[in-house]
């Protein structure tokens, strides 16, 4: 058996011979001051080796010393861990035999650390001096390593204090939280926060736990963790979250707020009950990152003119339209934050409310008490309001309240799912809306994309041939004067070739032509047909400005958009 609790490294060094008490004395005094750590200062100061460290450190916790080389290290063992937790840590699985793991480490001080990691294998743990470690880790991965990898959670706050915990539930007697998890648990959002992730998907599965983050709207495998930590983990985001930690068979949502890097962070948390545990997914909301200038958001300029001018009106309906996670919300509250000023009265009805503003009376959906968007927004016309947002017209009720709320001298703003601008019209026709309600209320309809910009520090040019460029969009005339660039991948972007997304915006403004059509049941494509005539860029159009821009690539818009 080791020393390890019994004999520190410092006392070992001076039984050995190797110091004298003074110069321990001076260690820890330099230790203190630059927060490094005792084996650092020892060497700094010149008093030892950093083979005598390690020679004595072997000795201590019983590790065997090994000079770990690239050829040596098994790839499969490799990705037992993830590259961020390598990193952080410093620590190489190198070797994988059935379910023992070898693992090179250069600080004992992470052991617990690893063991969570690659919890549910039996670890044999290696020492391999800090300065070998380094560089292998850097000629594995490319990247630097940070030389004080100790402590360095950052500023992250979790509403619980990070000492063990003991939670009880019904199924299970008790279930205890351990350091390593909670941890990990951080770890696992400081990565996301520090890869710009905007969702965390932790999966269970019957062999583990998928993590996942969505970066720039494309999902990553990050890891694939241990399913010993399956129901710890999950448990520690559900406290977290303040969720009820003993309901295992029901949905539920909740919200973490942590500090990070000075940055105050809000992650809406939802739970679901698949058949190997529970997923958890945490929404990433970060205020401070939120782009709310119109002018950057990826308008065109004719684009703009049109929803400027629908927004200067006093009153009617303008739909912001397409899926999930296509930035509906970030365009309608850049709206709102232009249109909020000390005379106007805005209320706004969402689910959930994802971000606050001063000056706006924001009301969050409650179904399971019946606020819904239909109650809010009867409530709302009898509050005196001027502007009107509606997160999400979801059935005929709150449609035709809307509508209704429109016809009466308000601006109302809300948002549908469909495909593009023309084909709203017909949603809402199918929804139960009567033609001259629609023609009479809606003033403009904005359908949106979010597709990712290439990153500047990598982008490379590519060519495709005149009639590929002519057969997706191009214009003939200025195919030969365009360079077009595509994704290489870089350190600065996480080898994707991507960083951060742009909008494409289809505005179509309902004016007398378009209404003439609604009244008279045309069809998508004689709207879209008019819409074009008057000025309408479509999704497909606004995505190849931006290619010519040298923005994003064309694989990018032809997986976003869709020509007839």
């Amino acid at each position: 058996m080791g020393l390890v609790g019994t004999t520190s490294l410092g006392d070992y060094l001076v039984k050995k011979g190797l110091i004298t008490e003074e110069q321990l004395f001076n260690a820890i005094r330099v230790q203190k001051l630059e927060k490094i750590r005792i084996s650092e200062a020892l060497i700094k100061l010149g008093y030892v080796s950093e083979n005598e460290i390690y020679s004595a450190l072997s000795e201590i916790y019983e590790y065997p010393v090994i000079n770990l080389t690239e050829e040596l290290i098994d790839k499969k063992a490799l990705k037992l861990a993830p590259e961020e937790f390598i990193v952080k840590y410093k620590f190489i699985p190198f070797s994988k035999t059935e379910n023992t793991v070898k693992v090179a480490i250069s600080d004992v001080a992470n052991v617990n650390y690893i063991k969570s990691i690659l919890s549910g294998f039996n670890i044999q743990i290696y020492l391999v001096k800090n300065s070998e470690l380094t560089k292998l880790i850097h000629s594995l991965f490319d990247t630097e390593v940070e030389e004080d990898t100790l402590g360095t959670l950052l500023d992250i706050a979790v509403a619980e204090a990070t000492k063990d915990e003991e939670i009880e539930t019904k199924e299970e007697p008790v279930v205890k939280i351990e350091g390593p998890i909670i941890n990990l648990a951080n770890e696992i959002i400081i990565n996301a926060l520090k890869k710009r992730a905007s969702d965390i998907h932790i999966e269970p599965h019957e062999k583990g736990v998928f993590v996942r983050y969505r970066i720039d709207g494309v999902l990553h495998n990050i890891s694939n963790l241990s399913p010993k930590i399956k129901s710890p983990l999950t448990t520690r985001f559900k406290i977290m979250a303040h969720l009820d930690i003993s309901e295992r068979r029901l949905p539920q949502d909740g919200r973490i707020r942590l500090k990070f890097s000075g940055r105050d962070i809000d992650f809406r948390v939802s739970t679901l009950p698949v058949i190997h545990g529970e997923k958890i997914v945490l929404r990433i909301l970060e205020k401070g990152s939120l782009q709310l200038d119109l002018t950057r958001l990826g308008f065109e300029k004719r684009s703009l003119d049109f929803f400027l001018e629908a927004l200067n009106k006093p009153y009617g309906m303008i739909l912001v339209t397409g899926p999930t996670g296509s930035g509906k919300t970030t365009t309608l509250y850049s709206a709102l934050l232009k249109l909020n000023k000390p005379e106007v009265n805005i209320m706004t009805v969402e689910d959930p409310v994802e971000y606050s503003f001063p000056g706006i009376n924001q009301v969050q959906v409650k179904e399971e008490i019946g606020l819904t968007f239909a109650s809010a927004l009867r409530a709302f016309l009898r509050q005196d309001p001027d502007i009107i947002m509606v997160g999400e017209i979801r059935d005929f009720e709150t449609a035709e309240i809307a509508v209704k709320a429109a016809l009466t001298g308000h601006l109302v703003l809300s948002t549908l799912h469909t495909n593009d601008a023309p084909s709203t019209i017909t949603r809402l026709v199918n929804m139960g809306i009567e033609p001259f309600l629609i023609s009479s209320s809606v003033i403009l309809i904005v359908a949106q994309r979010l597709v990712r910009k290439l990153c500047p520090h990598c982008k490379k040019e590519e060519s495709y041939s005149k009639d590929y460029l002519i057969k997706a969009g191009f214009p003939e005339d200025k195919i030969d004067q365009i360079k077009i660039y595509g994704p290489k991948g870089c350190n600065q972007c996480n080898n994707t070739g991507y960083s951060g997304r742009v909008a494409l915006y289809e505005v179509m403004p309902i004016k007398n032509e378009i209404k003439e059509l609604i009244l008279t049941g045309a069809s998508e494509a004689e709207i879209k047909k008019e819409a074009l005539k008057l000025g309408m860029i479509t999704l497909r159009q606004s995505g190849i400005h931006k290619v010519m821009q040298g923005i994003t690539s064309i694989d990018e818009v032809m997986r976003i958009t869709f020509e007839d």
